[in-house]
């Protein structure tokens, strides 16, 4: 797909060490080592919620052998262990006409809740206001995640539907919270050893708002 000439690429470049973000958008063209990204929208992201890590690059045959590919269309026990406890996730959503973008959620372990083994929530915390997310999701609700295992370089990777709930009343039982967005699961692919970075202990965003007991 990324070979294509035209597809639209929605990326964001992340160094937890030092809390930048930078979301890239644009469309891909093949090249003969590789793939080019033609920009059409750059977009610098606060620290908010990004919590500090400093990395570790293993050897190649210590990490990154993706030593086992697990696919279902709802979440193992393990897997909904590993989303209540995390920290941080990615976002990817398209407008109708195809543009791409991809976005980084994050808070304390809890806020990202798991209602069932098809069934997530999380709060959405004041960003940036420019509701490149929420305006996708509005008008083209189908909608990827992407879970790191910071500490073993697995990925869980997580394609459905999602939607924001606007009442306020709802936003305002969950700290922090200005709107709640609920996400249907619909497959699921979990990837061990996905990658050779590992990474500290977090040191958490002091942006992060208390999660409430569940």
């Amino acid at each position: 797909m990324l070979r294509e000439a035209g597809t639209r690429i929605g990326m964001i470049a992340i160094e937890p060490a030092t809390r930048r973000r930078i979301r890239l958008n644009g469309t891909s063209s093949p090249e003969a080592d590789g793939v080019r990204i033609a920009l059409d929208q750059v977009i610098g992201n606060c620290p908010k919620y990004l919590q500090k890590r400093d990395h570790i690059l293993l050897p190649p045959d210590r990490g990154g052998r993706r030593t086992a590919v697990r696919r279902g269309a709802e979440l193992t026990t393990v897997q909904q262990l590993t989303l209540a406890t995390s920290d941080s996730f990615f976002i990817a959503t398209a407008s109708p006409d195809g543009d791409a973008d991809a976005s980084h959620r994050g808070g304390n372990p809890g806020f990202l809740q798991v209602l069932s083994p098809t069934r997530l929530r999380w709060p959405d915390y004041a960003g940036n206001a420019m509701f490149l997310t929420l305006g996708n999701l509005e008008l083209h609700p189908q909608a990827g995640l992407l879970v790191p295992d910071w500490e073993t370089g697995d990925l869980l990777q997580l394609s459905g539907t999602a939607h924001t709930v606007w009442d306020g009343a709802e936003a305002a039982a969950v700290p922090g919270a200005q709107r709640i967005v609920e996400f249907r699961i619909e497959a699921v692919q979990e990837t061990r050893d996905a990658v050779r970075l590992r990474w500290s202990d977090p040191d958490f965003s002091r942006f992060n708002p208390p999660v409430a007991p569940g």
